[in-house]
């Protein structure tokens, strides 16, 4: 098991399937923020420039920025789904910033837009829908072999952070079963 001091090796092309995973699991929900909040582009613009990274784009401010954008649309989002979709598409474009040291906390960069988008669906779906486990399954059926490879160099995924968390953690020891 690495511990936190441990490096990690990450190519361009890792980084880029992480945010090409991110945003896809992000996009799925995009329509839970722009029901309640039609006029407010910064998910969609955070989804895009995820993507535009994923496809061969550099790093750069502005795609920090999206991801902060993103974030904040949360914080003012309507509805507790609203909020969720929002950070998901937040965390996808913040995907492109995993750092290569074995923390746990860094499984977030990997994860944490597919479990955002599963608690966006969860509070969106009647309790006998699939919600927030459909998405968990999209997630896990669709987890590209290079970001299972990735996120099998790094710690499993922290405690705490509530409903979302567990999220996480229900996926990340899927991807790694």
């Amino acid at each position: 098991m690495p511990t936190e001091s441990d490096e990690i090796a990450l190519s361009g092309d890792e980084l880029r399937e992480v945010a090409r995973y991110a945003a896809a699991c992000a996009r799925r929900v995009l329509p839970v923020f722009e029901r309640n909040a039609p006029g407010d582009t910064r998910p969609r613009e955070a989804l895009d420039a995820a993507e535009a990274f994923a496809g061969g784009g550099r790093r750069t401010a502005a795609l920090r920025r999206h991801a902060w954008a993103a974030y904040k649309a949360a914080g003012e989002a309507a509805s507790p789904a609203a909020l969720d979709a929002a950070r998901a598409a937040s965390h996808a474009a913040g995907a492109a910033y995993l750092h290569p040291r074995a923390s746990a906390h860094q499984v977030k960069h990997i994860l944490g837009a597919a479990a955002h988008a599963a608690r966006a669906e969860e509070l969106t779906t009647a309790p006998a829908a699939p919600g927030a486990q459909g998405v968990l399954e999209w997630a896990r059926d669709h987890a590209p072999a290079a970001v299972v490879a990735v996120l099998a160099r790094f710690p499993a995924a922290p405690a705490g952070g509530g409903r979302v968390g567990e999220l996480m953690r229900e996926l990340d020891a899927a991807l790694r079963a």
